[in-house]
Parts: C-alpha cells; structure tokens; sequence
C-alpha cells in the first residue's frame, strides 16, 4: 500500500519583549537562575496579571505579515495542567478567541510552491524549567522563563513531506526575524517547534490517528524526528497494528521517537476564560499604526532585488536570508558603485565564507560594507585583479587596514602597461620554447600552463584579461 504523511507545525516563539508577559520582569535570557521571577511570575498569594501591550503589537504585526483576520476582541484563557516548572498550576494562554487567525504562508520546494495555511497565532506565557543535569538524580527548577512572552503558531497539517515541514519552519523563522519580533535563537529556546505527524493511505481524506512530537529545536532534528515518525507509522499500521494518539519525545543520540505520555484533549486542560484579565481589545487605529511599522517582508525583497539588481533567483535567496545581509549588501551596492552582481559574488561567496568559517553572522563581520565597498571598487577599476582582491580580503579581515592602505602597503597594484606585459610574455616564450612547439602543433591546453607562468613571474600583479589577449597574439606566431 502507498501511504500519505499528514504534519502540521506547532511553533512557539519568544517574542522580543524587555519584560515578561504579564509581570514588569526582565525577559532577558541568560541571568543566573531564579533571578528574574517576581512575585508574580512565582504566583504568591494575591498578585494579579497585568498584561504587556508590547506583546500584543508584534502579535498582530505577525497577523499582519501572514495576511490573517486579525481579532478586534480576544480573551486570555487559563490551560490547567501540573508540572513543577509551573507555578500557578495553570498556564495563561489563548483559546476559544486567540488574537491572529487564518493566515497563511507560502513555501517553495524542488521548484514548487505551495500554500500552508496558519490555523491560529495566540498568545500566551512560558513557563519555567526544569534542569536534570548536575543534580545527583534530583531535578532543580529555574523559574527566570516563566511568564516570558510566547506567541503560538499553528498551521494547518497541509505539509506532506519533510521538505515541506522544514520550508515551513525555515521561512516562519526568516519572517519572525525580519518582523524583528524574535531572535530565532533555537538553541536558547527562543524559536521551539511540535510536530504532529500521521500517516493515511494515499487518496483517502480522513485523518489518521497523529503523534505529537515535542520541543524540537532545529531544522536538521525536525527533518529527522518526523522522517523516523512516518516510518514508524508505517510499520505499525502495515504490521496490522493502531497508531495511539500520543506525545513522543525525538532522541537525536538514538535518532528515534519515544513515548512521552498519552495525548491530551483540549477537554482536559480544563479551559475557562481568566477573571482576572479583562478581554484583549483594540481598534482599527492601532492596527492601522501596527502596520506602519512593517518592514519590506523577505518575499517582497527577493523579487525586488531580482528585478532592480538582475541577480538570479538562487543569489537572491542567498542575499534576502536575514534583513542583516540585505541591508549589508545594498550598503555595499551604493557605497561602491559596482556591478550589483560582482558585490552579490563577494557578499555571499566570499565573505559569507569568512562569516561561516568563525560562526559569526553579518553583523559581526570583521569586515564592514563600506570596507568591502572600497576593496570593489578597485576590482572595478583593474588596480588589483580579483585573485589579488582575495588576499586583500584576507588581510582586512585580519585587521590590517582598508583596501586601499593594503595595497599601497604590500604593492599590489596591478600591472595593465601593455608594453610591460608584453615585455615579460617575450621572456616567458623564450624561456620555454619546448612547450611553444608542443602548443602550436596542437597541444593547445598548454595555454595555462603560459598563463600561469606570466602570473608568477609578476607575483600575480598583471592583469589576467591582458595577459590572455598579448599571449593569445604572441603564440599565433
């Protein structure tokens, strides 16, 4: 039998809030545990919630960007569950009438585009966090993440495919991160995906029997959790057995799915709206404000730079990834003056390799857009060739100065005298005359080999197109 997988995604991410959802909090990750949760955060006797509208602006500037109904009036719920990294013994979050609803978001994969449908984005508070680690088999609580700003989104289980699965998550992640609403930082748990996968046999329309798959924390144990989850299901429906309705945890050691627990029902969160927060209201001013602020979104920016720099589809891409290297790259772009693809060829091949190499991001390059705009505009201008540009390059990354300093310090202007070039082309032939006569009777692949010959002899300095048209000439006879 041919199966068909079903996914949707479940993403929550921490919203770029100073403070904490309902308490005035630091929301900053990283403070010594337990240092940053108030009295309310801790739910003493007799606090109240008080909720931050900061939280509710970059809900609905999401809302926006997705192209959803953005809800007027909402109402926070409470969710009742018990866990230890829980104060209150209930989480306040969104149910019945979250703030963002039907959205969607379109993805590409192998050439083909798809719409995933965003059922919801609600919001709600974190809660703490439990750590096993150093506690002699006893397990500690830092309560610092609870009550930090969470917004929930929920697609649709349109995906079919991991590829799918993972567009989805990756263009949620460039979104979030161009709407300046979260860092996107998986490893701190800023950006934290549950999968629910099931599988149907191909053509049916019912829904299978879904696991839910939690707190996965990047692309790659995404693609991995839910290819071993499909195949899982596979084996149990083809060897006559029922998929349970379940959460799993993914071992990325083990590189497998574990039962966690038994799935729970909405029904058995006890849902109830919270007396203690008035509904979420606002009006078609504040939307109206919230949309000002909205930047020029990733699709929009991929085709513009298609269109006004004719970059292909691929650099594009590569170039619109984070906001950071867009705006990087047309600093470089007016600041020089260049070609707009030879600065794309050094944005992201170049110095995107240095970035990738020391894990830094574009806005820690060690070498700043009007620095790379300046080394340009002497590739443009034939005073060094571009194998000499490399070793600029090099040498400003590692401190050294600006191009033009670099240069004039090492002697690397370029050699474009035709006489001059022609003077060392002579030597060269005359030096080699072996392989003259084996080049015109017709080893004609010796021509590199001239090529490379003229360029050590000049330490690199002559220009390659002129070394090529006087050589061209020279060994016509």
């Amino acid at each position: 039998m041919e199966w068909e997988a079903v996914i949707g995604l479940e993403v929550h991410i921490q919203l770029l809030t100073n403070s904490k959802m309902f308490s005035g909090a630091s929301a900053r990750y990283g403070a010594v545990p337990n240092t940053q949760a108030c009295a309310v955060d801790v739910a003493l006797p007799g606090v109240l919630p008080v909720m931050n509208v900061e939280a509710a602006r970059m809900a609905v500037k999401f809302g926006l960007a997705i192209g959803a109904k953005i809800n007027h009036h909402s109402v926070f719920a409470r969710k009742n569950y018990f866990y230890p990294d829980l104060p209150k013994g209930y989480q306040i979050s969104q149910y019945e009438l979250p703030i963002v609803q039907a959205g969607h978001v379109d993805i590409e994969v192998d050439g083909v585009s798809k719409r995933i449908g965003v059922t919801r984005a609600h919001l709600e508070e974190d809660a703490g966090k439990s750590l096993h680690e150093d506690f002699h088999g006893l397990s500690g609580i830092d309560l610092n993440r609870a009550g930090t700003p969470l917004l929930e989104i929920v697609s649709e289980p349109d995906m079919r495919s991991t590829g799918e699965a993972v567009a989805y998550l990756k263009k949620l992640h460039e979104l979030v991160r161009y709407l300046e609403i979260c860092d996107g930082n998986m490893q701190e748990g800023s950006f934290r995906c549950d999968a629910n996968v099931s599988v149907r046999p191909k053509g049916e329309t019912k829904l299978g029997t879904r696991a839910e798959l939690k707190n996965i924390n990047s692309f790659r144990f995404v693609e991995r959790a839910i290819a071993y989850e499909i195949e899982r299901q596979i084996d149990v429906c083809e060897g006559g057995g029922t998929v349970v309705q379940e959460t799993r945890l993914y071992d990325p050691n083990k590189d497998e799915t574990r039962s966690m627990r038994s799935k729970e029902e909405a029904h058995d969160y006890r849902y109830f709206p919270d007396p203690d927060l008035p509904p979420l209201e606002f009006d078609d001013e504040f939307i109206r404000e919230v949309a000002k602020t909205l930047p020029e979104l990733p699709d929009a920016k991929r085709e513009r730079f298609m269109r006004e720099y004719a970059l292909p589809a691929y650099d594009a891409g590569v170039l619109t990834a984070t906001h950071e290297m867009a705006n990087y790259y047309e600093e470089t772009v007016r600041a020089s003056g260049v070609d707009p693809k030879l600065a794309a060829n050094w944005v992201a091949g170049d110095l995107a390799g240095y970035l990738n190499k020391e894990n830094r991001t574009i806005a820690e390059s060690a070498v700043s857009a009007p620095m790379l705009s300046g080394l340009l505009r002497r590739i443009a201008d034939n005073t060094i060739s571009g194998k000499i540009a490399k070793d600029v390059l090099d040498a400003m990354w590692n401190g050294e100065g600006d191009a033009d300093s670099i240069i004039e310090k090492k002697g690397l202007t370029q050699i474009t005298d035709t006489g001059a070039i022609e003077k060392v082309v002579d030597e060269i032939l005359a030096a080699n005359s072996k392989q003259l006569e084996q080049y015109r009777s017709g080893q004609e692949k010796l021509f590199g080999y001239f090529v490379g010959q003229v360029m050590k002899a000049t330490a690199g300095k002559a220009n390659p197109k002129q070394v090529n048209d006087v050589l061209k000439r020279k060994l016509r006879g």
